[in-house]
């Protein structure tokens, strides 16, 4: 797990002074180590920090060059063992017990079909000498990111948007029709981001440059090829296989190994699969909020931690860490993304370091295997859409409190499928309606960026309700929201995040799974509880889905009250140019009254500001 940066053309400043530069800018991306390689005459230069899990010794370390290739490399190939063996019967020879030696042994034997073969997680570029080619990829699911910006004479990239911008003489413009985007999902989803030009290289996907041109090509994707029924025990053998051995190989370490269990079905079943399968007792993580048993899931977790027989640590989050971590929570993340379990996992992430360099967690379970109650209720509003008359529904809708369900639901039922969902965290567009400015709105209107969106549906167009869900989350939610925020907390904590759900194998076993095992007369994740019934407490399987839960309705009624004022009605606020301020107000009031709960937009334009703060600034010019 580590941090990588590049450039490629010509620069105003030295390229090694940019690239130590850009290195530099995220030290706990990879503490034990840093190089860069630098060649004048190609104007191409490499940075790699370097977090330690594979043959911990110097000879580990990166760039790392392999005959006429370059590499820096952020991830795991998981199968990396296997492949090696393969390798060694074609002739190869290895110096080091690392993965990345045999990730580039790989490109030099198989090229970009390569990526193919492998089981992990990653983001890597690799600089051909001899043909003068540059090549990226990123992982298939993006557990890893990987951004890049491409100006007349010159490429950067980097695992980090800030790393890019500390590079740049001019920074990039803000694109603010993206507010739009942001204020709908509650992060951006897609390939573009808040700083216009600068681009995520977007999951399954690779980036090849020469000098003459740049080409993107999509080298996986999902295919819910579900419409043929094996038979319930076959999907349900066939997935307890393939998730005991993702487990199992993700075990491959170096430096010592411990789970996040917050005392849910996921995490609990990443305990109990690797419980037996470590020599000595697991480290397990919890960690929790003193506002009631809404917030806190620490009896859940310590069932799960006595019954596998782990060594258990816990944290309980103050509403001060909370407020002074924000500011960090948003540099860290590099554009606004209202994740605030983000915070959460930070403060764990730092006690498990105390402990672990590598981390599990049940990641992915649900956007694979149907977890939320929003699947269910969207399927019972497209198997009546028919009889439901739009106008009637929305009139309905009105009379409920915004933020209650029942509005929600309404209003969803009265506009097509396609327009309206718009994944787990969809904000409600009553909000935009109140609280943009006129101007803002037709510049929205005029600039809207849809197109990503609408291909998403197209996709997946004449497949069940569930399928269309689960391939939109995995490609928006998923991606762009839990992974970027895990991947960013865990880092920051100098710590390596592995997600055993989120083995391709299991993804794309699940796709072919029928939509009604994995959501069955109403109970989610079907197919799941099934295969754990032996494993786990009943009490861990039938509880409800928590995540790391934050009391955000608690604190804005009263501890940050004060500070919600302070940043979103304050005379300098950026959002000023976008947002009314008097009904900004309005929000924050009627929710400390305990009128109506508007906690999720306080929260969000929170972010927003602080990232304007923070970022917009540099970028606006």
């Amino acid at each position: 797990m580590c941090g990588i940066v590049g450039i490629w053309g010509k620069t105003e400043s030295p390229l090694e002074d940019l690239i130590q530069k850009m290195r530099d800018i995220f030290p706990y991306r990879g503490p034990d180590s840093k190089a860069l390689w630098i060649n004048n005459s190609d104007k191409i230069g490499l940075g790699h920090r370097r977090l330690s899990i594979l043959d911990i010794t110097s000879s580990g370390n990166q760039p790392m060059s392999y005959n006429d290739l370059i590499i820096v490399y952020n991830g795991e190939i998981y199968n990396y063992i296997e492949l090696r063996k393969e390798l060694e019967i074609k002739g190869y020879s290895f110096k080091t017990g690392t993965d990345t030696e045999v990730l580039l042994a790989s490109y030099a034997e198989w090229g970009k079909d390569c990526l193919n073969l492998f089981n992990g997680m990653w983001a890597f570029a690799i600089w051909d000498k001899k043909n003068k080619k540059l090549f990226l990829s990123r992982d298939r699911l993006g557990i890893k990111p990987l951004y890049y910006y491409q100006t007349k004479d010159s490429f950067y990239f980097a695992s980090e948007i800030k790393a890019i911008l500390c590079a740049l003489n001019n920074h990039p413009m803000l694109s603010p029709q993206l507010i739009d985007s942001y204020m709908s999902f509650g992060y951006i989803p897609g390939e573009n981001t808040l700083f216009k030009g600068i681009k995520r290289l977007l999951p399954g996907h690779l980036l090849e440059i020469t000098p003459q041109n740049l080409t993107i090509t999509k080298y996986w994707d999902i295919n819910f090829n579900n419409d043929y029924d094996l038979g319930f025990s076959h999907y349900l053998k066939q997935s307890c296989h393939i998730l005991e051995d993702a487990a199992k190989i993700r075990l491959r370490s170096d430096v010592p190994l411990g789970i996040f269990l917050s005392g849910g079905i996921d995490s609990s079943t990443v305990v109990g699969l690797l419980s037996k399968k470590v020599p000595e007792h697991l480290k397990t993580f919890s960690v929790a909020y003193n506002f009631g048993s809404k917030y806190n899931e620490t009896e859940y977790a310590r069932s799960v931690s006595s019954k596998f027989n782990t060594k258990h640590y816990e944290l309980f989050i103050s509403t001060k860490e909370f407020q002074d971590f924000i500011p960090k929570f948003v540099w860290l993340m590099d554009e606004p993304v209202t994740e605030s379990a983000a915070i959460s996992l930070y403060f764990i992430a730092k006690l498990a370091k105390e402990h672990v360099t590598v981390i599990l967690s049940g990641e992915g379970s649900d956007e694979i295997f149907a977890g939320y109650d929003l699947y269910h209720y969207m399927s019972i509003i497209e198997k009546y859409r028919h009889l439901l008359n739009p106008e009637i529904a929305q009139k309905i809708a009105s009379f409920f409190p915004v933020g209650s369900k029942f509005r929600k639901y309404l209003s969803l039922s009265s506009i097509p499928f396609e327009k309206g969902y718009r994944g787990i965290s969809t904000h409600e567009e009553h909000y935009k309606d109140l609280l943009y400015h006129r101007d803002f709105v037709d510049f929205i209107e005029k600039n809207k960026e849809i197109e990503f969106i609408e291909n998403l549906f197209t996709k997946t167009e004449g497949k069940d309700i569930l399928s269309r869900m689960l391939y939109f989350d995995i490609k928006t939610w998923l991606v762009d929201d839990l992974l970027i925020k895990a991947d960013r907390m865990s880092m920051a904590a100098s710590l390596e995040l592995r997600v055993p759900f989120l083995d391709y194998r299991l993804v794309e076993f699940a796709a072919t799974i029928p939509s009604h095992y994995k959501l069955h007369k109403g109970i989610n994740k079907f197919i799941l509880k099934k295969m754990v019934k032996d494993l786990l407490p009943k009490e861990i399987i039938d509880r409800k889905k928590m995540g790391f839960p934050t009391p955000l309705k608690i604190m804005f009624e009263k501890d940050l009250l004060n500070y919600s004022k302070d940043i979103l009605l304050s005379k300098s606020a950026f959002i000023h140019s976008y947002f009314k301020k008097e009904k900004i107000e309005n929000l924050i009031n009627d929710h400390a009254r305990k009128k109506l709960d508007h906690h999720r937009v306080i929260w969000q334009l929170i972010v927003l500001e602080n990232w304007m703060q923070g970022f917009f600034n540099k970028c606006a010019s």
